[in-house]
């Protein structure tokens, strides 16, 4: 099926910007802050894949907080297009936001996971400046709503990780989030396997008619509540369905990104779902959705455990000023 010029555009530059997307600035907890200790990242490192994609590998990286001590199993949260999520430069910085939160007692001890899309030996690496729908299977990982992608992440990644690192063993310690293709496949993992994650985090979610994502609204509409936390976060300027071209352009609700995030919200509150949302201005960008990335993570961790030792044994909680 052909695509229009615009909805190319969109699958392969997440990061495309208009005017409104500049209301949307990074705040403190997107930066480093004195007295706040600093995780590590390690990778990149490199997951092949022998059941869920054959013959595929990707980068991944880890970052490991600076209050892991080995011995108390820390949740866990995992990142598609990981090269993104775990870059210091780019809108969400999560390892910075992970420092400040993890500090201050707002989110609990959590390991992060930054995942790449795989690749063919033929295919490129996917990069912050090329995301590579066209150049390696994100397309074909990230956006069908079966249970393939989870087999890559819980039988998969899981288990790699689970060798270096204590992670807790309850799903609701255990986070996974994505924006745009990344935002339904993180869904499809929690969807398909409850067991393993029950929390979301979806940015500018591509719930639409890609390779039959816009189904999900229905699915949830007519399927027993699954024990799952999301946070939906779109623009109302996102891609709105336009098709094709001039005199020609068309208007296709199933390819409306911003009306089918909408409509999986009615369905999940309907299902009374732990859900939460914000709807901003902003196009298919990750602007808004750096900008309010801490307070998504407040809200989805908001009854984890949190360390119990008093915060002068750590020195004082630190002011909210940037580091020089």
């Amino acid at each position: 099926m052909r695509i229009s010029l615009l909805a190319a555009l969109l699958l392969t530059l997440p990061t495309l910007a208009g005017p409104t997307d500049e209301l949307y600035t990074l705040g403190p907890d997107s930066t480093p802050q004195k007295n706040v200790p600093t995780g590590k990242i390690i990778g990149p490192l490199t997951l092949a894949s022998t059941k869920a994609y054959p013959g595929t590998t990707r980068n991944y990286w880890v970052y490991v907080p600076a209050q892991y001590d080995g011995k108390t199993p820390a949740s866990l949260m995992v990142f598609q297009d990981g090269h993104y999520f775990v870059n210091l430069k780019a809108d969400y910085r999560i390892p910075i936001v992970f420092d400040n939160l993890i500090y201050r007692r707002e989110m609990p001890v959590t390991i992060a996971v930054f995942i790449n899309p795989g690749r063919t030996p033929d295919q490129k690496e996917a990069s912050s400046s090329d995301w590579g729908d066209k150049g390696n299977n994100r397309r074909i990982e990230y956006n069908p709503i079966s249970d393939k992608y989870p087999t890559l992440i819980c039988d998969e990644l899981l288990p790699t990780i689970q060798k270096d690192y204590k992670i807790s063993d309850k799903p609701e310690d255990r986070a996974i989030a994505g924006a745009s293709s990344g935002a339904i496949a993180a869904f499809t993992v929690a969807w398909h396997r409850p067991d393993q994650f029950r929390k979301v985090i979806s940015t500018i979610g591509s719930f639409t008619n890609i390779m039959g994502g816009h189904a999900y609204s229905d699915l949830v509409a007519k399927t027993d509540a699954k024990p799952i936390r999301i946070f939906l976060e779109d623009g109302s300027n996102d891609n709105r369905g336009m098709r094709g071209q001039g005199e020609n352009a068309k208007y296709d609700p199933l390819w409306d990104w911003h009306l089918n995030n909408r409509k999986l919200l009615a369905a999940l509150t309907e299902k009374k779902y732990d859900v939460n949302f914000s709807w901003g201005l902003g196009t298919h960008s990750n602007k808004h959705a750096g900008a309010i990335m801490p307070e998504m993570l407040r809200w989805l961790w908001r009854d984890s455990a949190r360390p119990t030792d008093e915060p002068t044994t750590r020195g004082p909680l630190p002011a909210v000023t940037p580091a020089n």
